[in-house]
C-alpha cells in the first residue's frame, strides 16, 4: 500500500508568523489540538472526506505526516517537503521504528456487558499495590509496553525485537471544541527494532496507524533499515 510522507513546516516569514499564536498555543496539549484543525488545511478538500493522514509533531509548527493522498497547501501556510512513500520490504527485513502512541487495553469489568478501555501505563501500575508502585514501576511498565507492541504486530505482521525502549511518557489535556473542558489520553514514545513476517499488512497497518487518538497526533510509525 502506496501512500506520502512529508515533511511540513508552518511557514515563517511575517504574515504567518502573526498567527502564530493562534495556529501553535502555548501548552503541548492545546498546541496538538490546534495542529489536529492546522493539518486538515492540507487534506479538506471535501466536507464530507474522512481523515485519511497520521501525523507527529516534531516540535511547534514542524510535523511529519503520512497521507493516502498528496497533500495540498491552497493556503500557503507551510513550506513541505513531500515524497512517496511505498517502501518495498520482504518477510525477514528487519528495520527500526520509531513510535509515538496512545495505547490502551479493553478489559471486562464485572458486571458489566462490555469492555472497559484502559490506558496501558495506567492499568499496569493500578495492578500493583500503592507500596510496590515506587520499586515496581519501570519493569511492570516495560512488560506491559513489550506485550501490547507484540499483539499490535500479530495482526500487523510483524515481531518487535524485546524489549523496546520507552523514552518518553506522558498525558495530553486537549482542550475540547466549544469549551467542553479537556479530552485526556497518556502518550508513550517507543523506539526499537522489528522483524517484518508479512509486507503487505505491515504496510496497511502504517497506513492505518497503531493505538487511538490518531487525530491528535499518535499511531504513526516511522520506520528505517535497521543497520
Amino acid at each position: 500500500m502506496s501512500g506520502f510522507l512529508s515533511r511540513v513546516a508552518l511557514r515563517r516569514d511575517a504574515p504567518i508568523q502573526a498567527l502564530a499564536r493562534l495556529l501553535v498555543p502555548e501548552g503541548e496539549g492545546a498546541r496538538h489540538g490546534a495542529a489536529h484543525h492546522l493539518l486538515w488545511t492540507l487534506f479538506g478538500d471535501d466536507p464530507e472526506r474522512k481523515r485519511d493522514f497520521l501525523w507527529r509533531q516534531v516540535e511547534g509548527g514542524r510535523f511529519m505526516v503520512l497521507s493516502a493522498r498528496e497533500p495540498v497547501d491552497a493556503h500557503n501556510l507551510f513550506d513541505m517537503e513531500t515524497r512517496p512513500f511505498d517502501p518495498v520490504l520482504n518477510e525477514g527485513d528487519r528495520l527500526r521504528f520509531l513510535l509515538r502512541a496512545n495505547a490502551t487495553i479493553d478489559r471486562k469489568a464485572p458486571g458489566r456487558t462490555r469492555s472497559q478501555r484502559h490506558d496501558v501505563v495506567m492499568d499496569a501500575l493500578h495492578r500493583l499495590s500503592p507500596g510496590d508502585r515506587a520499586a515496581g514501576r519501570e519493569t511492570v511498565v516495560a512488560a506491559a509496553l513489550d506485550a501490547w507492541l507484540g499483539r499490535q504486530g500479530a495482526r500487523a505482521g510483524f515481531v518487535p525485537a524485546l524489549p523496546v525502549t520507552l523514552t518518553g511518557c506522558d498525558v495530553l489535556r486537549v482542550p475540547r471544541s466549544g469549551g467542553r473542558g479537556t479530552a485526556s489520553f497518556g502518550v508513550v514514545e517507543l523506539t526499537g527494532e522489528l522483524r517484518v513476517t508479512a509486507p503487505q499488512p505491515l504496510l496497511a497497518a502504517i497506513m492505518q496507524g497503531f493505538g487511538r487518538a490518531r487525530a491528535f497526533g499518535c499511531g504513526l510509525m516511522l520506520i528505517r533499515r535497521a543497520a
